[in-house]
């Protein structure tokens, strides 16, 4: 799920490692990890968890991740400016999908500059892939599936407390998915690596292994990070909201707190 900049250093030659850089294309080609590809993933937002979005989604993803090479013999490593938000995307997006071999670069870039590393300029080629995915639903949520189980789960809504409060409105509605806990997802990196185990339990202290944890944010992102955070503590039962507040917060038929 995560690895360090050391043993990523030691694997750049192995031709049958992908390295994606999710960050923006200016800050790609200004200096990038030996090899990586470019894929922006903030550019590609879902908001619709119905049967009909959620097909159109596993069908565009499929393409998308067929585009820069993906496939399930390589090992694929997502890295970000830090342990962020986008890089846990990836790799959500790829254990949705079934892929066993992926990770994140703990640190991200900033921590691969400070260890002395090497960086490349010339923009790397993608060499596609005709990937064809193998969903596992039990990773993610859709809307319906956390309407039907609000007295079942625990929610963790990964956003600022402002959103969570909300005094900050990013949708037709403001606050948050009843009985949501919110732990901003930013608490879980110092240093721009993910803190130690001991210190993410205190944040995590409100639910335990055997619940059943759906994450949420405003788009997937930082509810990923959350459900990445979660899993280095070794819970199982995770599922990231894909929709998320942009979703949930502009349906009006669906229940909010503030």
């Amino acid at each position: 799920m995560l690895i360090s900049t050391n043993e990523l250093k030691s694997k750049l030659q192995d031709s049958n490692i992908l390295i994606i850089d999710t960050r923006l294309w200016k800050e790609y080609s200004s200096g990038h990890i030996p090899n990586a590809v470019n894929l922006d993933l903030f550019a590609f937002h879902w908001a619709d968890t119905s049967p009909e979005g959620m097909r159109a989604f596993n069908k565009h993803m499929a393409k998308l991740l067929s585009g820069v090479g993906v496939s399930y013999d390589r090992f694929v490593v997502f890295y970000d400016d830090i342990s962020g938000m986008l890089a846990a995307r990836g790799v959500w997006l790829l254990e949705y999908f079934s892929h066993e071999r992926v990770a994140m670069l703990d640190g991200g870039i900033t921590k691969w500059m400070k260890d002395g590393y090497e960086l490349q300029k010339e923009p790397i080629a993608y060499k596609s892939s005709k990937f064809e995915p193998r969903i596992n639903e039990s990773v993610v949520a859709t809307y319906q599936y956390v309407l039907d189980n609000l007295k079942k789960i625990k929610i963790i809504d990964a956003r600022t407390p402002s959103e969570y409060s909300g005094e900050a409105v990013r949708a037709v509605k403001a606050g948050h998915i009843p009985d949501a806990i919110n732990v901003d997802w930013i608490e879980n990196v110092a240093d721009g690596t993910f803190k130690q185990d001991h210190e993410l339990k205190k944040l995590y202290g409100k639910v335990s292994k055997d619940d059943e944890v759906i994450l949420y944010c405003q788009g997937g992102y930082r509810a990923a990070h959350d459900y990445l955070a979660l899993k280095k503590l070794g819970f199982k039962k995770l599922r990231v909201y894909l929709g998320s507040w942009y979703e949930w917060g502009n349906m009006p038929e669906l229940p909010v707190e503030s």
